[in-house]
């Protein structure tokens, strides 16, 4: 009689994809890091720039986190777009290495992995769909205090490679400009995303610590917003990523 009392906690606990000793370690959720480089001098880069507006509104509350990098190489065609700069053109050519694809505006890279036209809604849609599919690699935890013009993040990383960094990407997340000269000219513009500033640090598999970091002018935590991705220095991939709690 007591073996047959038994058999249904078997059952439910396999049910429940327990085993009788403890449960399973959770799987960790997909994520999308939706990277796009972008530039007021390119009159290809609106329509990218409102579909990450797009994006980040129908996604607000999943785990997909969209960066807008405004690189620098267009200023010099007629305008010069005020959120540019050189150290986001460098990041663009680190992934034309990594991926070994060209560089051009404007350019979606998702989790690090592939790469994409960034107007390209269809395309652009599915890929952040597939990568959502698939489990993060790194668990990451971010928590945020400001104190006047700076802010100290607290991470707390699980399970990176040896050859991974943090990234703390600051991000305002709208504003509108209002274009003169150059491809855009007589156009104002409406900006999604803009990366202020972009932190890495070197990290050395699990690992906790903190970062200090200046804050833009007119930051607001309800206007802008703290992101934290870590990838693969090696091959460029993200392994995770999250947004700091206030």
């Amino acid at each position: 009689m007591k073996k047959i009392k038994l058999l249904p906690v078997l059952i439910l606990a396999l049910v429940a994809g327990t085993n009788v000793f403890g449960q399973n370690k959770a799987t960790k959720k997909g994520f999308a890091v939706l990277e796009l480089f972008t530039s007021e001098g390119c009159s290809s880069c609106p329509p990218a720039d409102e579909l990450m507006g797009k994006i980040q509104k129908e996604y607000m509350d999943s785990e997909v986190y969209v960066l807008s990098y405004h690189v620098d190489y267009w200023d010099k065609q007629g305008w010069k777009d005020v959120f540019s700069d050189a150290d986001y053109t460098k990041r663009q050519y680190e992934y034309s290495k990594w991926l070994g694809s060209s560089v051009y505006t404007p350019q979606l890279i998702i989790n690090g992995k592939v790469g994409l036209i960034g107007s390209e809604e269809t395309a652009v849609r599915n890929a952040t769909k597939k990568a959502l599919s698939m489990a993060a690699t790194a668990d990451v935890t971010l928590k945020a205090v400001q104190s006047g013009n700076k802010i100290t993040v607290n991470h707390s990383v699980n399970d990176a490679s040896k050859n991974s960094r943090l990234l703390l990407a600051i991000v305002q997340k709208t504003a509108q400009s209002s274009v003169k000269r150059g491809e855009n000219a007589n156009r104002i513009l409406s900006h999604f995303q803009i990366v202020h500033h972009l932190h890495s640090t070197a990290l050395a598999g699990n690992e906790k610590g903190t970062t200090t970091l200046t804050l833009p002018k007119g930051f607001t935590t309800k206007g802008f917003e703290i992101i934290g991705f870590v990838q693969d220095s090696s091959s460029g991939a993200i392994l995770g990523a999250t947004k700091a709690t206030f």
